[in-house]
């Protein structure tokens, strides 16, 4: 291979590499992948949770597909999307980096919660459910739940956490988990259940990374 030939090969294989980099780079479709990593969802669906219109949505959607992050399926007028298999590695690994190196994130994401250490990471939550010694709330959207779960897990979306606080017991930790280490549910969840008397904290991470770990996860229709 000659030095021309070479620098095409190198032009060419960055470039496809580039496409990547290119269809991450917008913070709406960030926001879609951290929907997706949550199961399948329709058009419409996400569109709604994004707060975007639907056009814009799928454009947004397509530049995923394209670049191989987002699969698609179609049933009847529907289109489907669910995230590619390496895509959620991927995610993490930007979300990890961006904390550590961009002081904005940082500031953005701070939290009282997090500064005192009041947050349980996967494996103290696997052992906490296999003591049974806490009670485990998601509060995710109810479509995210049936999609898939922690085995064990109370469906508690935020919004009708107040109307579920008399069923839950007394003197037992309450652990409340949602989307990801930057979804708010949870810690409005932990802010709720202290301020009517419970011990709560929220997981360190979400349904995604608890999944990513190996560890179970179970739909509505199988648990």
């Amino acid at each position: 291979m000659d030095l021309a030939q070479k620098r095409r090969y190198k032009d060419q294989l960055f470039a496809q590499f580039a496409r990547i980099g290119k269809a991450l780079a917008n913070n709406h479709r960030l926001e879609l992948i951290e929907l997706l990593a949550q199961g399948e969802r329709s058009v419409e669906s996400l569109a709604r949770e994004a707060d975007l219109s639907v056009a814009n949505a799928s454009q947004h959607l397509q530049v995923l597909y394209s670049a191989g992050l987002v699969e698609q399926r179609r049933q009847g007028v529907f289109v489907y999307y669910r995230l590619s298999e390496s895509t959620f590695p991927l995610w993490r690994a930007l979300r990890d980096l961006a904390r550590r190196h961009l002081a904005e994130v940082e500031r953005l994401v701070a939290r009282t919660l997090e500064r005192e250490g009041d947050v349980v990471s996967l494996e103290a939550l696997s052992s906490k459910l296999e003591r049974g010694d806490a009670v485990l709330l998601d509060v995710r959207p109810r479509q995210e739940f049936a999609a898939g779960h922690i085995p064990g897990a109370i469906p508690a979306p935020i919004e009708e956490l107040e109307a579920l606080l008399p069923s839950l017991p007394r003197g037992v930790e309450v652990i409340a988990y949602c989307r990801g280490p930057y979804c708010t549910f949870a810690d409005e969840a932990v802010e709720l259940l202290r301020a009517r008397g419970f011990q709560a904290r929220r997981l360190e991470l979400g349904l995604p990374d608890w999944r990513e770990a190996g560890y179970p996860v179970v739909a509505e229709g199988n648990a």
